[in-house]
């Protein structure tokens, strides 16, 4: 039985007008209001009834978390749901998974930054709970034969991913498998059980309702002599949330386990699994599945020109932002992966269309999509700051003449059109022409350099100038300076 825990950091209501302004990107109190709400419904009793069940059965009942890191990060300001994770793991019949840090489809667009999210999860499980994981899980259970690929490298011994029919032909998600192209272990989901709990348990319409414990024990049984294991995953909000307490739940979660172990049956962690069973054979996923919706595509995430663009155009900053970005604006670039931003803007509509409008503080796709891009507008507007700074301003196209109509028109009558004119002429100009372009209320040299020119850092060199000869030196030694390059 495995578990996805995660919330994500929302975006607030971020409009065209606050580009520049201010770079309050996140909707704290909305963010708090939600985080609340769950780990009073969800993560503080199912907690209490997983460590209650384990200890009942005598460690004999286990499961399996994946908790993501900005969702651990969040979680900082409650230490007591931290704790009572730790007091689960602490038992050993918890297994902890690794995955992305920032529950981003980075895999799709840039296998370094997956690696590193990947990396920056382990330092956190490490910290958080002393332990290293094992397992992995990508996220929203992205899998193709690549993924297995990278995580056998990164030292993982086994992988989630979805028991989707279309891969799986005519064998049993039942099994553990090994992935095709390199020797790690598949975990596949048995989706239709797990649904059966993380979608149909209070659809009152379904007819397997109402499910009770020993109805699902037997349902799991029936796989005995056509299978050797039973994977279960599920989001954790699952329980208390998605389904609340009144649909009798917990009451559920309390008697399932007993009535699956009273058949003979018992429950494992991913690394016992793979250690108890051998490979029952390679399987391939040539193509990238997920868990999500009846296509189990990437759909969810890319299915219209809105994700597309905006998953594009986040990427396509990466390298200016690891070598230009301050570690603020990193942790931002990266919290903006968080795939939910994504799938906000999802416009599908089918069957289990309403799973998209869990916690979606906005009113539309439409609306997900521009609050998203005036917030990267304006991070690409710092991180471009940064950049001309550090490497536009050392740059010798910026001795060139300037464009047309930007020239500068002295009060003397001359006429300035690149750097080196001004370099020769400044220091020659009369004091009434000079005081009348550089007094206390302006310097239009340095203005014109800025705006015209595009060197900030010559402009803002020459503002401090003491005297017209200085600033003369000043201009003087940035034109041989760049003459140099």
């Amino acid at each position: 039985m495995y578990m996805h825990v995660h919330q994500p950091l929302r975006l607030g209501k971020y409009r065209v007008f606050d580009i520049g302004r201010h770079s309050h990107y996140f909707d704290k109190e909305n963010n708090k209001k939600i985080l609340d709400r769950v780990v009073k419904k969800c993560y503080l009793p199912t907690n209490q009834k997983l460590l209650e069940l384990i200890h009942k059965s005598d460690g004999k009942f286990k499961v399996s978390f994946s908790i993501t890191g900005i969702l651990l990060h969040q979680l900082q300001e409650y230490p007591h749901v931290i704790e009572s994770f730790k007091k689960i793991v602490d038992t050993g019949a918890c297994e902890i998974i690794g995955e992305t840090y920032y529950h981003s489809l980075a895999y799709v667009f840039s296998k370094d930054e997956f690696v590193e999210q990947v990396k920056m999860q382990e330092k956190n499980l490490k910290k958080t709970f002393g332990v290293k994981p094992h397992t992995f899980r990508n996220t929203e259970l992205v899998y193709q034969n690549e993924v297995g690929q990278i995580a056998e490298e990164m030292g993982y011994k086994a992988v989630l991913a979805e028991g989707w029919d279309k891969v799986l032909e005519w064998r049993s998600p039942c099994f553990v498998y090994k992935g095709y192209g390199s020797n790690i272990n598949l975990l596949l989901k048995n989706y239709r059980l797990s649904d059966d709990i993380a979608f149909r348990f209070s659809n009152r319409g379904w007819k397997g309702w109402p499910l009770t414990a020993d109805k699902f024990a037997h349902w799991v049984n029936k796989h005995n002599g056509n299978g050797q294991l039973i994977n279960l995953f599920m989001d954790y909000e699952t329980f208390g949330e998605h389904q609340w307490e009144e649909t009798g739940i917990f009451n559920f979660l309390h008697h399932m386990p007993f009535e699956i172990m009273k058949l003979g049956n018992d429950f494992v962690l991913p690394q016992e699994a793979i250690a108890r069973y051998p490979s029952m054979g390679e399987i391939s996923f040539p193509h990238m599945v997920s868990w999500a919706d009846t296509e189990r595509d990437l759909s969810a995430w890319l299915g219209n020109g809105m994700q597309q663009s905006s998953l594009k155009d986040i990427y396509a900053i990466e390298q200016d932002m690891k070598a230009f970005g301050t570690p603020e604006m990193l942790e931002e670039w990266r919290r903006l992966q968080v795939s939910d931003h994504f799938y906000y803007m999802c416009t599908k509509w089918f069957s289990d269309g309403d799973v998209h409008k869990y916690f979606n503080p906005y009113d539309n796709p439409y609306e997900a999509f521009l609050t998203f891009m005036n917030a990267l507008s304006d991070l690409k507007q710092r991180l471009n700051y940064i950049k001309k700074n550090k490497t536009n301003f050392m740059s010798k196209h910026l001795l060139n003449e300037v464009p047309h109509g930007k020239e500068f028109y002295c009060k003397d009558g001359k006429v300035f059109r690149k750097m080196e004119e001004l370099a020769r002429q400044v220091k020659k100009l009369d004091k009434d022409t000079y005081s009348h372009h550089v007094n206390d209320q302006k310097n239009d040299f340095a203005n014109w350099v800025e705006h015209a020119v595009g060197d900030a850092v010559l402009a803002n060199k020459i503002r401090r100038a003491q005297n017209q000869t200085t600033m003369a030196r000043i201009i003087n030694s940035r034109v041989a300076e760049l003459s140099l390059l």
